[in-house]
């Protein structure tokens, strides 16, 4: 699909100015800080150089204090205690931290994964009674729960105390449980709502370690946990979570847990160089798989093994998972698309909602991801689970999914999620009517803006304006993730020397040469993968516009820069906005 480069608006240039000079950075630097809302000294050394002292105090989240108290006591009777979380990278990791933090304090201590399959999102009917049966009195609850209204009224019946760790969208009516931790419940102060479910489960142990004088170094080592957890479910990398994302990276980089070192190890990564983009595209999709495909507590193994054997092992299941996950991912999206393809009803709708009863439930949310990608859209993929249907949203920059499906819930049975992604289950029955009354909803509220697929660019420069110590800079911005994304930039009127070719097994990548005109100096390296259709444009002999990120390529043990090409254009072919 055509892209659109939106230039994002520029910073203020006499705030540009005085941080350049304080800073002693260019002016596009200082632009980019201005853009993110750096404009003096201090909010510039907050930003480049997080503290640990900068995070929140714990006890500003409301329940907090009722939820340390619970724990004390559980702790203090050696009360029987679940565990509970959900089954992707989030609730998996939540749950890990929370055990290894607990199983030196509580001795009678299990964690619950419910069974995609044969339980659903949230928590399960199943699990209640396992643990009414087993007799135990507290379950702490993690990246979920926040709607189980009527579950928990029926485990206090029961005389089961539930705390709840969520960070999704409450309804009106708060779960009855011991304590809710959410910083996204209307009545909660906290000052920053976009903490991850391992971030609240993070905040919880924290608030336990100040309140028991425990020194805070024990819950510091688990932040390679909560690093991936925010990467993997695309929170903001922004405010508390940047802090998080900063240490749990270095944490990550130099000394991971036994069971992330091994994830790490089947992924293929430099041990000493992961970023927020390695997690997301290497470490979580392995850890999701096992969720997809067998059952997630594989994952919560992995992540708490303290054996080597035990932890290899594990690794070696959960890459086969991985492995089935990528063939099933790429059958059902060519699926999908062959739907799209071959119905003109479907391809001129202002949203996309697809159904089959034989889909892989574990993969159907991947498969909204690209058919949004390719459409670009509100996508809904549907398949059949326990005679109901069920699936996953996704949707386009700026559009709020999670409310135009709340316009629909009265044909549906559970739904939850965020503005971008959710999940929901409805009766079969019910699947035509909601494809209309969402589409219906789309349709009216949709703007032209939000249907144009879009790059957003930080700045216009000059390719000669990227030095050494432009790009030692520009990586501080790091992590990068939403809110804080890794800078966009075009150079315009670029010439290939003639020494950019077509490379990959089919040829379907450019490795690119590029010079600037009335430069003679150096020829700048980039990659444009999945772009040889615009290797004529390249070729041509007359100049043309790049989109672009810098990026560090190592090649035998050598570091170069790279332009990492999002697009390639000319001024006939490509609308800059």
């Amino acid at each position: 699909m055509e892209r659109v480069w939106r230039v994002k608006p520029q910073g203020d240039i006499n705030e540009i100015k005085h941080l350049s000079a304080a800073l002693n950075v260019d002016m596009v630097i200082a632009n980019l800080m201005v853009q993110r809302g750096i404009k003096t000294y201090n909010e510039a050394k907050a930003f480049f150089r997080p503290r640990l002292s900068d995070l929140h105090d714990p006890f500003l989240m409301k329940d907090m204090d009722k939820a340390v108290e619970r724990l004390e006591r559980a702790i203090q009777d050696g009360e029987k205690v679940m565990i509970y979380g959900d089954y992707d990278v989030d609730g998996t990791t939540s749950v890990a931290l929370m055990y290894l933090f607990l199983k030196s304090r509580i001795k009678e201590l299990e964690f619950y994964i419910p069974d995609r399959y044969s339980e659903g999102y949230g928590i399960s009917p199943v699990s209640i009674e396992y643990a009414i049966k087993e007799k135990f009195s507290l379950v702490i609850v993690l990246d979920c729960g926040i709607k189980a209204i009527e579950k928990i009224a029926y485990a206090k019946k029961n005389g089961l105390d539930f705390v709840i760790c969520d960070h999704h969208n409450p309804d009106d009516v708060i779960p009855d449980a011991y304590a809710v931790l959410d910083p996204k419940r209307p009545d909660c102060n906290y000052p920053y709502k976009d903490l991850s479910g391992c971030g609240v489960g993070f905040k919880y142990i924290q608030g336990y370690c100040e309140k028991n004088e425990v020194s805070l170094t024990e819950v510091y080592d688990l932040l390679d946990l909560v690093v991936v957890s925010i990467a993997s479910d695309i929170v903001p990398v922004s405010g508390e979570n940047r802090v998080l994302a900063h240490y749990g990276l270095k944490k990550l980089n130099s000394n991971p847990g036994l069971g992330l070192k091994t994830i790490i190890g089947f992924s293929g990564l430099n041990s000493d160089g992961i970023t927020i983009s390695d997690i997301v595209f290497k470490i979580g999709p392995r850890l999701n798989a096992s969720g997809r495909i067998e059952h997630g507590k594989k994952s919560v193994e992995i992540l708490v093994a303290d054996n080597e054997a035990e932890a290899a092992n594990l690794g070696d299941e959960i890459n086969a998972y991985n492995e089935i996950r990528k063939t099933l991912d790429r059958d059902i999206t060519q699926e999908a698309l062959d739907m799209m393809q071959n119905s003109e009803f479907l391809r001129d709708r202002k949203s996309t909602v697809l159904y089959n009863r034989d889909w892989h439930k574990g993969v159907v949310g991947i498969v909204a991801s690209r058919l949004t990608e390719y459409y670009y859209r509100p996508t809904v993929i549907l398949t059949e689970s326990n005679g109901v249907a069920t699936g996953s949203a996704r949707s386009v920059k700026d559009f709020d999914l999670y409310e135009a499906i709340s316009s629909c819930s009265d044909l549906l049975e559970s739904y939850g999620g965020h503005m971008y992604a959710a999940g929901l289950t409805m009766k079969i029955e019910n699947i035509a009517t909601f494809a209309e009354r969402f589409e219906e909803i789309v349709a009216n509220s949709l703007t032209e803006a939000q249907q144009i697929h879009s790059v957003d660019v930080d700045a216009k420069i000059m390719l000669s304006e990227i030095s050494p110590k432009f790009y030692r800079v520009l990586k501080q911005f790091a992590p990068f993730g939403p809110h804080n994304m890794l800078p966009v930039f075009v150079s315009e009127d670029v010439l290939d020397p003639g020494s950019s070719r077509l490379v990959g097994k089919n040829e379907e990548h450019i490795k690119l040469d590029l010079v600037e005109p009335d430069f003679n100096s150096e020829v700048f390296a980039g990659i444009a993968f999945n772009q040889s259709d615009k290797f004529d444009i390249i070729t041509s002999g007359l100049p043309f516009d790049i989109c672009y990120s810098v990026v560090e390529n190592e090649f035998r043990g050598k570091k170069t820069l790279q332009l990492y090409t999002r697009d390639i254009g000319t001024k006939d072919s490509k609308q800059l906005l």
